[in-house]
């Protein structure tokens, strides 16, 4: 049994490839996985649930998106497709993870990078991020300080955290630095949360 977890940065973990595959927005995915990154055997239910219920962006999008927290990169294959004209980011600590993303979106162009490898000067439209509750509370919302303030002035986070694991809790967190907070889906246990910027900012 590894120690390994999904945001260690190196795993030591076998590497153990297998394929899985899942549907949004009447679009079929077939991407690559492996032992030792995030929800290695199946869409997560947290990131099914996200792609749901959250506005998806579309053709006529352009700017700058982020998947933060990539893992084998599900939630940036669907904004690079859903959005061909748009810059996609995905970040993620885990090495192997951001191997798995750069080869499932060899086709789409999205940037893969480590989380210090993304210019400061690089701000996003929007962000999409199911992030990693288990590293505990202190570690995600230190990813949200860090991650958020880099949205652009009219740009949109939308999140999914399990409601048991702090979902409730970060909304309030969120709504006490000044973010507006609206939570637009439940389901599942699961919150979608979009974030933007207060209009007083």
């Amino acid at each position: 049994m590894s120690a390994d977890h999904y945001f260690t940065a190196e795993p030591d973990a076998p590497l153990r490839r297998s394929e899985i595959e899942f549907s949004v927005a009447g679009k079929n995915y077939r991407l690559a996985v492996a032992s030792g990154i995030f929800s290695a055997g199946r869409l997560d239910p947290g990131t099914a649930v996200l792609l749901r219920k959250a506005t998806l962006p579309t053709v006529t999008t352009e700017g700058t998106l982020l998947d933060l927290g990539c893992g084998y990169g599900p939630i940036a294959c669907v904004l690079a497709t859903e959005a061909p004209a748009a810059t996609v980011w995905a970040v993620d600590v885990n090495s192997r993870a951001r191997e798995l993303t750069a080869e499932n979106t060899s086709k789409l162009g999205v940037k893969v990078a480590a989380p210090d490898d993304v210019p400061a000067d690089v701000t996003f439209d929007q962000i999409w991020s199911n992030p990693p509750t288990h590293v505990g509370k202190a570690e995600l919302r230190a990813l949200m300080e860090r991650w958020l303030p880099r949205l652009a002035p009219d740009g949109t986070a939308w999140l999914v955290i399990n409601r048991n694991l702090g979902g409730d809790s970060l909304h309030t967190w969120l709504t006490g630095l000044g973010w507006q907070v609206e939570r637009t889906a439940s389901q599942r246990g699961f919150r979608v949360l979009r974030v933007t910027r207060n209009s007083a900012d």
